[in-house]
C-alpha cells in the first residue's frame, strides 16, 4: 500500500533533513520532486497542484527557513496538509436515533459492493447490533446467492423475497426490519459495468423510496483515477454520503485514496484491506498520512491487537520472554497471532521506521507461514520445548513428516535461534537495530 509513493517521499525528505540550512530554492526543488511523486502515484493533477501550492506557501516562510530544524518543519507541514487532503478527521457512519439505520451500497459491478456489505454487517454484529442484509441486485442472481452466503458466514439475517423489482424489495425489507426491531439494514443494490441511465434511475427511486441514513459509494482502489471519476459521476447523478475503497492493501500507488475527498467533497469512511470478512477498517486521515510518510500507525496496530490478541496468552508469553523460556510452540502461536493481525508486512508498515525497510530479508511470504506450522507440527513436544535436541536424523524425520526439505527445517531452526538471541538482547536492555528484526522476519520467504 502506497509503497512507491512512500519510498519517493522518504528519499526527498531525507535530503531536506540532512541539511542544516534551507533556502527557498531548496524547498521549491524538493516540492517539485513531491509533485512528480504524487502525479506518478496517479493523484488527480488539480489536487496535486492545490496541495503543492498550500505546502509551498507555508514552507517558504522565514519562520520555517530560519528555524533550528527547517527540514523537519517542512516535513511537518507536508504531514498536516496531507491529513487535510485526506479529510482532516475521521468521518463516522450516521446511525439513526430511530432504528433501523438504513445503509445503501452503490457502485459499479465488480467494485466489491456485496463483499463490503458482508464486512460491514460483521462490524455491526461485533458491536452487538441486529443486522438485516438485503440482496437488491435482481439483475445478477449470483449477487443474491453471494449475499445470502455471506449472511450465513457472518451470522446475520438476509431478506428473502420472490419479488423481482429492487425498489419493492428494498421498501418491504425496511418495513419488515422496523417491525422486527432490527438495528441496521444494509441494501446491496445493482451495479453495471459502466454508468447508464436505467441504473441511476433505479438507484434514485430506491433512495427516494427508503430514504437511507447513509449512501455509501464503493470503488476499487486498484482502478486509480477511474474510481475517482466514477465517484464524481455517481455523486453528481445520485448523491452519496461517503466512500468505501476496496483492495487498498493491493494499491501500491494510492491515487484514488488521495484524490477522492478533494474531487467529490465526500469523505472516505472505510477501506478494504483484504479478502477476509474482518478486513474492513474505518478510515483515519491522520493515521494514513503517517503511514504514507513512513511514520507508522501505532494506534491502528494497538486496536488490532486489542481485538485479536488473547490477553491471557499474551501475559503467559510475557512471563516466558522474561525467563527466556520461549520455545517453538510459543513461536508457532505468535505466528498465528500475526496472521490474525493482518500479516507481517502489514504490521511492519504500522511500526515507525519499519515500513520504509526495503531489505530483501524483510520481504515476507505469507504462504511460508503454512510451511512453518507444518514443520513445527511434525516435531515431538520435547523437540518443540528444546530445539537443541533436533539433530540430523530428527531433522530428516521432521522434513519427511511435514512434506518439506531438510533445508527448510534448518532455516526455521536458524531463524528461531536468532530470534531467541534477539529477545535475550532486548530483555537485557540492548535494543538491537530494526534491521535485525527485518532479517528475523525475512526467514519466512
Amino acid at each position: 500500500m502506497f509503497d512507491a509513493l512512500s519510498g519517493k517521499l522518504e528519499s526527498v525528505f531525507k535530503k531536506l533533513r540532512g541539511r542544516g540550512v534551507l533556502k527557498e530554492d531548496d524547498v521549491k526543488e524538493a516540492l517539485r520532486e513531491v509533485r512528480l511523486a504524487l502525479l506518478e502515484a496517479d493523484v488527480n493533477f488539480k489536487v496535486v497542484k492545490e496541495f503543492i501550492g498550500k505546502v509551498q506557501e507555508r514552507a517558504v516562510g522565514q519562520g520555517i527557513l530560519s528555524s533550528l530544524t527547517p527540514g523537519q518543519q517542512v516535513v511537518k507541514i507536508v504531514h498536516e496538509e496531507l491529513v487535510a487532503l485526506l479529510g482532516g478527521t475521521q468521518a463516522k457512519l450516521f446511525l439513526s436515533p430511530n432504528p433501523p439505520t438504513v445503509i445503501m451500497m452503490v457502485g459499479l459491478q465488480g467494485s466489491g459492493k456485496t463483499t463490503t456489505a458482508g464486512k460491514l454487517a460483521k462490524n455491526f454484529k461485533k458491536d452487538g447490533r441486529r443486522v438485516l442484509l438485503v440482496p437488491a441486485d435482481t439483475s445478477r442472481p449470483a449477487a443474491v446467492h453471494q449475499l445470502i452466503t455471506l449472511a450465513k458466514q457472518v451470522g446475520v439475517d438476509a431478506y428473502l423475497s420472490e419479488e423481482r423489482d429492487p425498489i419493492v424489495i428494498c421498501r418491504a425489507a425496511v418495513k419488515q426490519a422496523a417491525s422486527s426491531l432490527y438495528d441496521v439494514v444494509i441494501l446491496d443494490t445493482a451495479g453495471r459495468l459502466q454508468i447508464d441511465e436505467p441504473l441511476m434511475d433505479e438507484l434514485r427511486q430506491i433512495k427516494s423510496g427508503v430514504k437511507p441514513s447513509e449512501v455509501l459509494f464503493v470503488a476499487d482502489a486498484m482502478t486509480g483515477q477511474e474510481a475517482v471519476n466514477i465517484a464524481a459521476k455517481f455523486n453528481a447523478d445520485l448523491g452519496f454520503d461517503g466512500v468505501v475503497l476496496t483492495k487498498l492493501d493491493g494499491d501500491a500507488r494510492g491515487g484514488a485514496a488521495l484524490s477522492v475527498r478533494s474531487v467529490t467533497g465526500k469523505p472516505l469512511k472505510f477501506v478494504g484491506m483484504g479478502e477476509k470478512l474482518d478486513a474492513l477498517e474505518p478510515f483515519h486521515p491522520d493515521r494514513m498520512a503517517s503511514r504514507i510518510l513512513g511514520m507508522g500507525d501505532v494506534m491502528s496496530l494497538i486496536e488490532k491487537a486489542q481485538e485479536n490478541v488473547d490477553q491471557e496468552e499474551a501475559l503467559k508469553l510475557a512471563k516466558k520472554l522474561k525467563k527466556n523460556t520461549f520455545d517453538l510452540e510459543d513461536f508457532r502461536n505468535q505466528l498465528k497471532q500475526v496472521k490474525k493481525l493482518g500479516g507481517l508486512e502489514q504490521i511492519m508498515g504500522m511500526i515507525p521506521g519499519m515500513g520504509k525497510m526495503k531489505l530483501p530479508d524483510a520481504q515476507v511470504n505469507e504462504k511460508e507461514l503454512v510451511k512453518v506450522d507444518a514443520i513445527i507440527s511434525s516435531m515431538t513436544p520435547k523437540e518443540r520445548a528444546d530445539y537443541m535436541l533436533i539433530n540430523g536424523s530428527r531433522r530428516a524425520r521432521i522434513a519427511k513428516g511435514s512434506g518439506t526439505q531438510v533445508q527448510d527445517v534448518n532455516r526455521l531452526l536458524k531463524q528461531f535461534a536468532e530470534m531467541r538471541k534477539m529477545i535475550k538482547a532486548m530483555s537485557g536492555g540492548k535494543m538491537g537495530k530494526m534491521g535485525n528484526i527485518g532479517k528475523m522476519l525475512g526467514g519466512l520467504r
